[in-house]
Formats: C-alpha cells, sequence, structure tokens
C-alpha cells in the first residue's frame, strides 16, 4: 500500500523522488522520507504526515547526489510517527531501505537480531531488513563478485511476506537494489538513468519504457543498465515494455481534484469499453458470432454451472451487479464473496465453475490470495472441477493479469483518486459485456433483446454527460446542506440495491459522515429505528418491478420525518410526488441504470466533502492499492 520510488543515473536525484512520491501519495500518508547517496554517506531526511512536511525540510537543501529512494507510508506496523517512516537505516547509517508490504516473521527476525547486539529504533516490520542486510554484505565482500546484491539476494530469502524493497549503500554508490515478492514494482528505462517505483504514474514524466518485476525477482540497477536475477541467483533475460499511455491523463487538468475530474472522465470511460468489447458488425441475425470480442476459451461456455466472483470493497460492490446480470440475462447460478472471507472459509467445491477475481489495480492482496487458493485447490482435480480463472482489472500488466492467463481489461485509464469512481463504472461495464457474451452462447436470452442492450449501452456516454451537465451544480447547493449531517441512509432494490451501498461508501470514504446502505425493503426489519428529522434518506427508484415497492419504501421512511433524496427518472410525477429533494436522471431500461444512478451520488459525496474542507482525493487512512491483508 506504500510508495517506493527510486533513481539512479545523471540528473539530481532529490527532486524526481520526490516528484515521484507526488505521484504516488495515493498510496499513503502518513509519513514520509528520501535517502541519497553523496560523498560516501547516506542523508535521510523523514517526515510525519503529507508530503508537504517533507518538502518543507528540505527547503533551501542543496543536494546534487545521483542516487537515492524515497518512501510514502501507510502505516502497519507502528503508529505514524516520525521514527517509524522510512527510509529505515542499519546500526552503522551504511545502508538504507524502504518497502511495501509486510514481513510476516519480523518478531522472530527482530529478537534474533536483538540477541546479536541489534539496536532498533522504530516499531516497524522494515527495519530488520537493513540490519540483515549490514549482516550478509559483511559476509558477501568476502566472496561474492557483486557483494550488494548478493546480500540483498540473502536477506530476501530470510524474509516472509509480502514486500517490495528498494535498497542503497554508502559503500557502493552506483547501485540501487530492488526486490519483489507479492507486492508490485515496477522499473523505468531511461538513457544512463533508471527507476523504481510502486506504480507507473511516477515514471510517466520521465520514460515510458518499463519493466515489471515478478515474484522472486530482484534487480541491480546502475548507470550502466539493469541486470534482473531471481532469488535462487539465477541471470534471467527480460526486455522492457513501452508504456501506452499519456503523461496529461494524470494531471487535474483544471479541476480542483482528481476525483471530480475523473467522475467527469466516466462518458469517454464508457465509450473506451464500448469500443473494445462490442463488435459492432454484430447484428440479430448473427447467430454465429458473439457481439462482445473476449475472446475466452470456448471450453469455458461448455456446461457452465456456477460463476463466483472474490473481490473488496468497491470492485466488490461491481460484483454484486455482476451476480444480478449473470443470473438474470445468462441464467448462470452466481457467488460472490469478499475475498478477505474466502481465503479462510471457501465455498465448497462445484464443477463447471467460472471464478472471476475482480480488482482496479490487480495487486489487491486478499483477492490475489483468495485466485490463488481457489487454483490450487483444483489443481490435479477431475476435468470438471479445472480451473475457470478469469481477472477484470484496470491494470493487465499487474500480478492479476501474471496470475491468470484471461483478463479483462477495464480501460478507465490511471485513476489517482483513492475513491473509485470512473474504475466502478468500467468494472460494471465489463460485467455488462461477461453477461451478454455468456447469454449469448448459452442461447438464454433472445438475439434480440442483446441487440437492445447493446443500443442501452451505447447511449450512455451521452445520457451521462447529460447528467453531469444538468445535475452538478445542482448538487453542489444541495451538498450545502449537508455540511453538518452526521449519519445517511441510501436505499436500492434489485439491481439498485448494490448502487445503494457503492454511494453509501463513498460518502463514508471522502466525508467521513456515517452511511449505510439497505435493500429497501429491508428498512422496517430494524434500520428504520435510525431515522429521524436529522437522517437524510437517499433512495434510487428506477421504473421497472420494483418501482413501486421503492416508493412505498420510501414513504415509509418519510413518515419518520426523514428527508427524502431521490434519484429517478426525469418527469416521473409518483416520485416527484414521493421525494423531498429530486436528482433526475435520463429515463433508461432498469437492467441498464447502474451506470446512470451512481453518477449522482458520486458528485453528492464529493461535494459534500469538499464543503465541509475535506481532502477528497487522499482520504484519511486510505490508500488507492490495498497490498496488504
Amino acid at each position: 500500500m506504500c510508495g517506493i520510488v527510486g533513481y539512479i543515473g545523471t540528473k539530481e536525484a532529490s527532486g524526481i523522488l520526490l516528484e515521484g512520491l507526488r505521484k504516488l501519495e495515493y498510496r499513503g500518508y502518513d509519513s514520509a522520507g528520501i535517502a541519497t547517496v553523496l560523498e560516501g554517506e547516506i542523508h535521510c531526511v523523514r517526515a510525519k504526515g503529507k508530503l508537504h512536511n517533507l518538502e518543507e525540510k528540505l527547503v533551501g537543501e542543496t543536494n546534487p547526489a545521483r542516487l537515492g529512494i524515497a518512501h510514502t507510508r501507510w502505516a502497519t506496523h507502528g503508529k505514524p510517527e516520525e521514527y517509524n517512516a522510512h527510509p529505515h537505516m542499519d546500526m552503522a547509517k551504511r545502508i538504507a531501505v524502504i518497502q511495501n508490504g509486510i514481513i510476516e516473521n519480523y518478531r522472530e527476525l527482530r529478537e534474533e537480531l536483538k540477541s546479536r547486539g541489534c539496536e532498533f529504533r522504530s516499531d516497524t516490520d522494515t527495519e530488520v531488513i537493513p540490519h540483515l542486510i549490514a549482516e550478509e554484505l559483511s559476509k558477501a565482500e568476502q566472496v561474492a563478485e557483486e557483494p550488494l546484491i548478493e546480500a540483498v539476494r540473502q536477506v530476501v530469502r530470510k524474509l516472509r511476506g509480502a514486500f517490495a524493497i528498494a535498497v542503497i549503500c554508502a559503500d557502493y554508490p552506483d547501485e540501487l537494489i530492488v526486490a519483489r515478492q507479492q507486492a508490485p514494482v515496477v522499473l523505468g528505462f531511461g538513457e544512463g538513468e533508471f527507476y523504481c517505483a510502486s506504480d507507473t504514474p511516477a515514471l510517466i514524466p520521465y520514460t515510458r519504457a518499463i519493466l515489471n518485476l515478478e515474484n522472486g525477482e530482484l534487480a541491480r540497477m546502475t548507470p550502466l543498465g539493469v541486470e534482473i536475477y531471481s532469488f535462487g541467483g539465477q541471470r534471467l533475460k527480460k526486455a522492457p515494455r513501452t508504456l501506452d499511455v499519456n503523461p496529461v491523463m494524470v494531471e487535474k487538468q483544471g479541476f480542483k481534484h482528481y476525483m471530480l475530474k475523473e467522475i467527469y472522465e466516466q462518458p469517454g470511460v464508457v465509450r473506451s469499453c464500448l469500443e473494445a468489447y462490442v463488435n459492432s458488425a454484430w447484428t440479430s441475425a448473427d447467430h454465429k458470432n458473439s457481439p462482445i470480442r473476449f475472446d475466452l476459451p470456448q471450453s469455458w461456455y461448455r456446461n457452465l454451472q456456477h460463476v463466483q466472483i472474490v473481490a473488496c470493497g468497491t470492485s466488490w460492490h461491481a460484483g454484486l451487479v455482476g451476480k444480478y446480470l449473470l443470473e438474470q440475462l445468462a441464467d448462470v447460478p452466481t457467488t460472490i464473496h469478499y475475498a478477505s472471507e474466502f481465503r479462510y472459509a471457501p465455498a465448497p467445491l462445484v464443477p463447471h465453475t467460472l471464478t472471476i477475481g475482480v480488482t482496479q489495480s490487480g495487486e489487491t492482496a486478499d483477492t490475489l490470495a483468495a485466485l490463488e487458493m481457489e487454483k490450487a485447490r483444483r489443481d490435479n482435480k477431475s476435468e470438471e472441477f479445472e480451473a475457470r480463472l478469469l481477472g477484470i482489472t484496470n491494470r493487465p500488466e499487474s500480478s492479476l493479469g501474471q496470475l491468470v492467463s484471461n483478463i479483462i481489461d477495464t480501460h478507465a485509464g490511471i485513476e489517482i483518486g483513492v475513491a473509485a469512481t470512473k474504475t466502478f463504472v468500467a468494472q460494471l461495464m465489463a460485467f455488462y459485456a461477461l453477461a451478454i457474451d455468456i447469454a449469448f452462447h448459452r442461447q438464454t436470452i433472445a438475439a434480440q433483446q442483446i441487440e437492445a442492450l447493446l443500443t442501452g449501452l451505447s447511449q450512455l456516454p451521452a445520457q451521462i454527460e447529460l447528467i453531469l451537465e444538468s445535475q452538478e451544480r445542482y448538487i453542489e447547493e444541495l451538498a450545502h446542506d449537508f455540511a453538518e449531517t452526521q449519519d445517511f441512509i441510501f436505499l436500492g432494490r434489485g439491481i439498485n440495491f448494490p448502487i445503494a451501498l457503492e454511494g453509501a461508501l463513498k460518502l463514508k470514504e471522502i466525508s467521513y459522515i456515517h452511511a449505510e446502505g439497505y435493500p429497501a425493503g429491508e428498512m422496517k426489519h430494524g434500520p428504520i429505528a435510525l431515522l429521524d428529522a436529522k437522517v437524510p434518506v437517499v433512495a434510487i427508484a428506477m421504473p421497472g418491478p420494483v418501482f413501486e415497492k421503492v416508493l412505498s419504501n420510501a414513504q415509509e421512511a418519510r413518515a419518520r420525518d426523514a428527508r427524502l433524496i431521490g434519484v429517478t427518472p426525469m418527469d416521473e410525477q409518483d416520485a416527484a410526488d414521493t421525494f423531498d429533494t429530486l436528482i433526475p436522471v435520463p429515463h433508461i431500461d432498469e437492467i441498464l441504470s447502474p451506470i446512470l444512478t451512481v453518477i449522482p451520488l458520486q458528485l453528492l459525496a464529493y461535494h459534500i466533502a469538499a464543503r465541509r474542507g475535506l481532502d477528497v482525493d487522499q482520504p484519511r487512512n486510505l490508500a488507492k492499492s490495498v497490498t496488504v491483508e
């Protein structure tokens, strides 16, 4: 979850490292630090809190060092204090280490090191690493041609857990060592200069040539080049690839916050998904070719009996919509699991099962572990129990892409705001396409119905644009009424129940207001006790089988003096008579409505948080990519 950056080359490292931290601060902002090698010494500066606190400490400093590492922290082991900030050093202050991840056996290693006279200055798991490297380096210098990478190699073989580390040493001023095990790290290639980072946004301003380290690999970076080794010491031949991304995508482009910019990017994201997924030449008369271009193994469609989805957070909400679509369109029994729970209480094996892992970053530790476990427990089983693993992610080059052979790329582009917006909508689009694809192969719905769904999907970008153009200013004004509100309730039924959950989560994440989402019909079974004049209720009411039921449930809330806010189609008189406040959306078939109904909820959460003066893009205690359990 933390962000790591490293540089070695011909330029001053500190400016590049700080800029890299700015691009990665969404990964954690409990503390930050930087270490450089200059004139045979390590210069290390750390600060508690956000990056600007570190920058203030560096004001006026002249540091021409050409080698350095930097870190922005999301606290796991140890409070978010300066003494726990990275980089961490050995006792002699000759070695500096930064880490993303968790060392699970650090207590055992720490006690061993203390018994040998090591003194610890922090409460972190990371600090064992520089002490171990110092011990191994003294041995490696007697026998190894490249002592520093050999020392690091020996140390990583002692570590258990998920980690990515970068190491510098004052005695080796022309080397930067990087290692990966179950935590992301990417290398960047320039001309006579090289970079490492937890994620590509830190590299985009400097290079498009990148290489993702895989699990169990180390890299030795010098001004002359990059060498890749396995943890076993074998030299590996790997070539960088070109990153296809526009640097403008990671800038705010005039918006006050990344989150608002990313909300406004959603029409383009939906268009990108349609272009990538839909076979535009398909017609309802074509009974041979699928209208969706996924190229999944044909064997997956045969005898498909069950789909299970594993995900966390917003991706879990997308999976709930996916469950509805797969069951109602493709007629496939579908279960959805929190990945963190599935790992320790997996469902019984069902034959002919498709397992879908959904993760925006492709690095979510629980989701990856759940998929790995599912693969392992289906290995060596009979053919009917073979592992059919599918990933849905915004980062196909991620660990998820290495773990599963079939990926649906959500084409959302880089998302900087910690609270997911455009990536959620992109995941929904992936599920719509997947459900249509499976429904076509299983012949569970008529070709004319597929054609109607595709037509409806094609109209979504313009309809989202209409909501943004017509409702954002109104929602901004509406947000003024809730700056001091302490509790919110969100209601939905059917396919829009997950949108109620997502609306509540967005509000919680960035405004710190307590919010809960419920199926509208469940209110009278307990939660209605929460309601009074101080608790606003947001209800999603879209015409369809449950429309009248939602209006009736909303009336129950109104009778308890709650202020009712309705997300409902324009010119819907029954809704206008029910709700105190309307946020209208275009008329649309209910089954497609989640992609529209979530937009006002994103805007409402954003403007309430902004009105409260909060850091919308970097809400407290959260990080963009959850790479620890």
